[in-house]
């Protein structure tokens, strides 16, 4: 399972770095709303929609829903994200709300209706808001039409990715070494998901500051704006691990270990997009707000 963990792993790093860093905007924003969709899909099962129409009904919704916001954001002379940059400050606003969430774990858990609108309403707030947000940081800045700016924003959108990787890299290693040691024992969650620790979640906010730190002068940041991005960074990881804590939640409703099999070794494409649903908005956001 572990060799095949890593293969897969050395197969889509590669092609989503090359995504994100070669094609131009619409084309990368294209691709990820297929990619986000088919996270989306899962998350209805995980929300215990199992009617294939249903769910493909459900699918269509948010698929029109994204189609909307395309079409209300004209193109003619570099663009207009205001619309985007909204949604993606809504979704930040969504996942402070998961957050009271995460400590009612009863919540939303009885599996009758009530249970499902809410968990559907919650695969929207995530997956577009974060869609919206991929946008935004690839864009950059709209009013320029230098090639050199454009590439920073590929350049900011693959650091906001390398910190929740770093994340998880960071939480794992540090989480093995010293869990359960500076903090008397106490686990971060321990009836969503009991492996996570307190030191393991400050491992990952290290690595994932080191990282944006050592990527924002690639991107175009000056030393000035570093400890702006590393603020931003902060946040960043504390949201990633919001959403992926989230995930855990809604599988632990179902008794799910994964939310599918498409991917060897990792389980379904929203396992490996749970934290950047909560990341992106989150960096978008800090990203404009404080001015790097």
């Amino acid at each position: 399972m572990t060799r095949t963990r890593v293969l897969a792993a050395l197969t889509m790093a590669p092609l989503a770095i090359g995504g994100v860093l070669l094609l131009p905007t619409p084309w990368l924003v294209a691709l990820s709303a297929i990619i986000f969709l088919a996270a989306l899909w899962e998350w209805f099962r995980l929300s215990e929609i199992e009617d294939t129409l249903q769910r493909n009904v459900l699918l269509l919704a948010n698929l029109l829903l994204m189609a909307a916001l395309v079409w209300a954001s004209p193109n003619d002379s570099g663009g207009s994200l205001v619309l985007f940059k909204l949604v993606a400050t809504l979704g930040v606003v969504w996942w402070l709300l998961a957050m009271l969430w995460l400590r009612r774990y009863d919540f939303a858990s009885d599996h009758d209706t009530h249970a499902r609108v809410f968990k559907l309403a919650a695969g929207t707030a995530a997956v577009v808001p974060a869609w919206c947000a991929l946008a935004v940081i690839h864009a950059g800045d709209p009013d320029s039409t230098g090639l050199s700016l454009v590439s920073q924003g590929h350049v900011w959108l693959l650091t906001a990715l390398m910190i929740v990787w770093a994340t998880d890299t960071g939480a794992y290693f540090a989480g093995r070494k010293f869990g359960g040691r500076w903090f008397g024992g106490r686990r971060l969650a321990p009836r969503i998901s009991p492996n996570k620790t307190i030191e393991g979640l400050a491992g990952g906010v290290a690595l994932g500051v080191v990282v944006a730190l050592a990527m924002a002068p690639l991107a175009g940041a000056s030393l000035r704006e570093l400890p702006l991005v590393a603020v931003a960074a902060v946040f960043t990881v504390l949201f990633s691990v919001i959403g992926d804590l989230f995930e855990s939640l809604l599988k632990r409703h179902v008794g799910a270990k994964d939310s599918g099999t498409l991917i060897p070794g990792h389980g379904g494409v929203l396992d490996r997009l749970d934290s950047v649903l909560a990341a992106l908005p989150v960096f978008a956001v800090a990203k404009i707000w404080l001015g790097f």
